[in-house]
C-alpha cells in the first residue's frame, strides 16, 4: 500500500499575532476530482479568524477562501500555489 509523503510543513506566528501555516503531501494518485497527486492545506489568520486559506479534498478539488467567501483554485504547480498564497497574504496585510 503507498502512502502519503509529507513535503513540506511550516508555521510562523507573526508579530502581529497572524499565523502562517503551509503543509503539503504528496499522495499516491490525485484527490478526485483534482488531477495533481497533492494534498495541500496553506492558511492565515489571527484569533480565530481565517484570512486566507488554500486547500483541496475529495469531491471538492482545488478551492481557496478569502475570508467567509469560498470560490474554485486552478491549480498549476506548487510553485504557483506558493506564489499566489504569498501574494494574497500581501494584499490582505496591506487593506
Amino acid at each position: 500500500m503507498n502512502s502519503a509523503t509529507l513535503i513540506a510543513k511550516a508555521k510562523e506566528v507573526r508579530n502581529d499575532g497572524s499565523i502562517i501555516e503551509i503543509v503539503v503531501w504528496q499522495v499516491p494518485e490525485p484527490l478526485e476530482p483534482c488531477t495533481h497527486s497533492y494534498k495541500y492545506r496553506l492558511y492565515f489568520g489571527a484569533n480565530g479568524d481565517c484570512y486566507v486559506r488554500y486547500d483541496n479534498e475529495r469531491g471538492k478539488g482545488d478551492h481557496r477562501h478569502v475570508s467567509d467567501k469560498e470560490e474554485p483554485y486552478t491549480f498549476d504547480s506548487l510553485d504557483q500555489l506558493l506564489t499566489d498564497f504569498q501574494r494574497d497574504i500581501e494584499n490582505w496585510s496591506n487593506k
